[in-house]
């Protein structure tokens, strides 16, 4: 059962070593403003590469935004420009030479957007704060307290697209072998898809198919300047977890089938994230069961991610056919070397740097 966790996994031509991978986790640390705004530095390189070292087969880059609007906090990272770019293309270099898939998650916060860091608080921060106001399909805001966003017109949606279209052209100049589109957690793509943020009564909104107008838009446009040979993700809610007028497990699955067709190949399995004060049941592995409904009722290849914490538990999961792979968050933030000290408990292997030989 360990191996399969550790056998390489191959979408496109791009070949993961193994199925032990990175979810995005935002690091808040990037300049707010002036000219390196969005810009990676020294923290960003040691916190990608110490995982790399320590095996992690594919790196999912923290939601990067497009525009500087897009961003959760002023603190994330950017992919606008191309200052930007050089400094991506220092981690995506040391990734590769490691073995190590670098991926990178490409995002708009929509109305979650100008928050500040979680260690300040995490509460919304307007232009006295280098903040701004955020935009959503709906002038609905996320919870009290939280500024009403601004509703995007229809030449504002297409603006949107065109941006995730320019920062895919970036990452591929960055140097990363996969790209995600973030359209879970609240965000923009996913405030489009549940009827609980888009109350819109024009093509945008209303029935499923409206809905997912626009995430469809940016996925179209991300596959047109993302080459052939090289694999799409698309991260996902499964569920809002409301219990009426929200995003369901049944849309997820009937969005599967539509986004395979448009070009995606790995749906990443989440949930959560559009509205506040909500009951979930969180306990290990709580969000596995949505990304085997993917696989099993969509035929969709599927990340599962979510209080994976120990080898065993991630090995039965790829084992049993329910994800293909394992996306690792908090846990990764504790071990680094998570794979390594997996493949050890479990009778497998991974790649071990030279300079390491004697560990």
């Amino acid at each position: 059962m360990g191996t399969t966790l550790f056998e390489p996994y191959t979408l496109r031509s791009v070949t993961a070593p193994n199925r032990v991978w990175m979810a995005p986790m935002c690091q808040y640390s990037a300049e707010p403003t002036g000219p390196q705004a969005g810009v990676a530095h020294d923290w960003h390189f040691a916190h990608y590469a110490a995982r790399a070292v320590g095996g992690t087969g594919l790196i999912l880059q923290e939601a990067t935004a497009v525009s500087p609007e897009g961003r959760i906090s002023p603190y994330d990272l950017g992919i606008w420009n191309d200052t930007q770019v050089e400094a991506l293309r220092r981690i995506t270099d040391f990734l590769k030479a490691q073995g190590t898939v670098p991926g990178i998650q490409i995002a708009h916060a929509g109305r979650k957007a100008s928050t500040d860091a979680p260690w300040k608080g995490g509460g919304p921060v307007g232009p006295e704060g280098r903040g701004w106001r955020p935009s959503a399909p709906s002038p609905v805001p996320f919870a009290e307290g939280h500024p009403v966003p601004h509703e995007l017109t229809v030449e504002g949606i297409q603006e949107v697209v065109e941006q995730f279209a320019a920062a895919t052209r970036r990452a591929l100049a960055a140097g990363y072998q996969v790209v995600e589109i973030h359209g879970a957690h609240g965000y923009l793509i996913g405030e489009f898809l549940s009827p609980h943020s888009n109350r819109r009564t024009d093509e945008y909104g209303g029935s499923f198919e409206n809905r997912i107008r626009f995430p469809l838009a940016v996925v179209d446009a991300v596959r047109a300047e993302w080459p052939e040979e090289l694999p799409l993700f698309f991260r996902i809610s499964a569920t809002d977890w409301l219990e009426e007028g929200g995003w369901t497990a049944d849309e997820t699955v009937r969005l599967a089938e539509v986004l395979q067709r448009h070009g995606v190949d790995l749906l990443d399995v989440s949930t959560g994230g559009l509205a506040p004060d909500v009951r979930i049941p969180v306990g290990p592995g709580y969000q596995v069961p949505f990304a085997a409904r993917v696989k099993a009722e969509a035929g969709f290849p599927a990340a599962a991610v979510g209080l994976i914490t120990e080898p065993a538990q991630a090995a039965k999961i790829v084992a049993n056919g329910e994800a293909d792979a394992v996306l690792l968050g908090r846990e990764l933030l504790r071990d680094p070397h998570w794979a390594r000290r997996a493949a050890g408990e479990l009778g497998a292997e991974v790649r071990r740097p030279n300079q390491y030989h004697r560990s």
